[in-house]
């Protein structure tokens, strides 16, 4: 069976001997010396200034957008996982939908200015696969009407834009380190934060509000990273470049096998890729269900990232209706990509999708 991804297991020595050292240390948690050593090589090989490591890039939405003290509407987008929703209706802000752009699936600009009002607080917009938002258009709206900036950077680990880290873009960038991402943790986070002001704030947010042993300035949470996550994330940290090979390498066949066939994503021409996902966009939902329903009936798995469109959610009140974002995720399908994956596995893939949507055009 061949779901859509594995999760990246490093060598199993090198994890023991991180193990080893907690063994001797005593601490699991608590912000201990593993945790504290991956923050300061993250910084580095990302090019951060900030970076604080915490228990899953949902929560870490959560401490981004209390930390900045957010009120009322948020304007995000709605084809992204629903996480990036409902960590703002969890922190007791109303998400706002911008339709996305068709081309390159991230929230558009210009669709930004008309849902602004007295209620808007900020803008959260998404590095749809990995693909930079067009950030400066966002900072001239952000800057113009006073609103923060949050970006959900789940999927843009280590993508650099004009020379320099993506990351550094807005008021707060989070990541998300599960055991699927392309950088992991098994689970985890991170929150890159830019303002100096800020970064005691989170790490207190983080630890159910405390500062000190005598002070509790805010309700927080606990949203600590353990020692045992701290630890594979430095092992693979160490292997991300011969993984980031080998993904492109299997994107690359992908893309030429497909070309023609399926759309391609619009990469935004001023920023790299990390090679995390493979999406692919039919002509339509049917033509979409028929390349998954055969891939099915071989053990092959692909998945629908992301669908629903999340302005269709039950719990979001009034619904805006996203037009694009509704066509985008009934025709988006994201293709196996991992390492281990073989190209003849990828060639079987590409041979069985070109084979259906033949027989369906």
């Amino acid at each position: 069976m061949i779901n859509v991804t594995k999760s990246y297991l490093p060598n199993i020595d090198k994890y023991k001997s991180f193990v080893d050292k907690i063994y001797k240390s005593g601490q699991l948690t608590n912000y201990g010396p593993l945790v504290q050593e991956l923050e300061l090589k993250l910084a580095k090989y990302l090019g951060v200034k900030h970076i604080v490591l915490v228990a899953n890039g949902t929560i870490a939405l959560d401490i981004a957008c209390k930390t900045l003290d957010l009120k009322g509407e948020i304007i995000t987008t709605p084809f992204s996982f629903v996480a990036t929703t409902s960590s703002t209706v969890l922190a007791n802000l109303k998400p706002i939908f911008a339709d996305i752009d068709e081309k390159t699936f991230n929230l558009n600009p210009k669709n930004i200015e008309k849902l602004i009002t007295k209620k808007t607080s900020a803008i959260l917009p998404v590095h749809v696969f990995g693909n930079a938002c067009e950030v400066e258009e966002i900072e001239k709206i952000a800057k113009k009407h006073n609103l923060k900036v949050i970006y959900d950077a789940a999927h843009a680990f280590d993508v650099r834009y004009r020379g320099g880290s993506l990351l550094n873009y807005g008021d707060i960038s989070t990541l998300s380190f599960h055991a699927t991402k392309i950088f992991h943790t098994i689970e985890g986070g991170a929150i890159i934060i830019n303002d100096d002001s800020l970064v005691e704030k989170v790490r207190y947010l983080i630890n159910f509000g405390i500062k000190s042993q005598t002070e509790i300035p805010h309700i927080g949470t606990n949203a600590k990273m353990n020692e045992f996550e701290a630890a594979m994330g430095l092992c693979v940290l160490e292997d991300l470049g011969k993984i980031k090979k080998a993904r492109k390498k299997l994107i690359e066949v992908y893309k030429n096998e497909l070309e023609g066939v399926v759309a391609f994503q619009l990469q935004n021409k001023n920023s790299t890729q990390n090679y995390s996902y493979m999406p692919v966009l039919f002509k339509d939902e049917a033509e979409l269900l028929r390349v998954q329903k055969a891939l099915n009936e071989k053990n092959i798995y692909p998945r629908r990232y992301f669908y629903p469109s999340l302005d269709t959610l039950n719990y979001i009140e009034p619904k805006q209706k996203c037009k694009n974002a509704r066509n985008i995720s009934k025709r988006v399908l994201c293709l196996p990509l991992f390492v281990g994956l073989n190209e003849r596995k990828v060639l079987e893939i590409t041979k069985k999708v070109r084979l259906v949507v033949g027989q369906s055009r």
